[in-house]
Formats: C-alpha cells, structure tokens, sequence
C-alpha cells in the first residue's frame, strides 16, 4: 500500500487513505479494502463490527501503517485479523 492511496471497504461505506504506507492487506469488516467498491455490498464479519469513525486515525503498530478515515461506516479495520487501534490526539502544552 503505496501512501497517499485511497482504499474502500466491499461490505460497508467506509473509505480510508493512506497515511504511512506498508506491505500488509487492509481489511474492514474482516474482507479486504479494494480500489473501486461494487455496487452490491457484502456483510461484515462477527467480530469486525463496531465502526470506524470519521476523522480519526488507525494504526497497525506491527507494520507503521497508518490510515485516516475519510468516510464512516460499520466495519472496523483490520490487518492479518488483528483489528487496528485508533490514535489518541496529542495533548497540547497550556498556554500559561
């Protein structure tokens, strides 16, 4: 996954780019993210729902890939069936 590229999921309507890129195959809802979604959507699998939420970030620590959802939807994303982890804002310093 090449930085930059934009990925859909094939069971639900959430849409990721790709931040920091890596050689792994993105899941959501437990099927593999494609480049162009037909018009008929799968179902997502048990244990891969709970949703992504839009404007945030997810990370597979293991690989350094990193995507930001630019589009909700029910699935939640995944790598090698571990379901990635969404990055926490950064705190910043008071201005005192």
């Amino acid at each position: 996954m090449k930085t930059g590229s934009k990925l859909l999921s094939s069971v639900c309507t959430t849409e990721v780019m790709v931040v920091k890129g890596a050689d792994v195959e993105l899941a959501c809802g437990g099927v593999p993210m494609v480049d162009t979604r037909s018009d008929e959507l799968g179902t997502v699998a048990d244990g891969f729902d709970g949703g992504t939420v839009l404007g945030k970030r997810y990370t597979h620590e293991a690989s350094g890939l990193q995507v930001l959802c630019v589009k909700p939807g029910a699935g939640r994303l995944s790598v090698n069936g571990e379901i990635l982890a969404e990055l926490a804002a950064k705190k910043l310093p008071s201005s005192d």
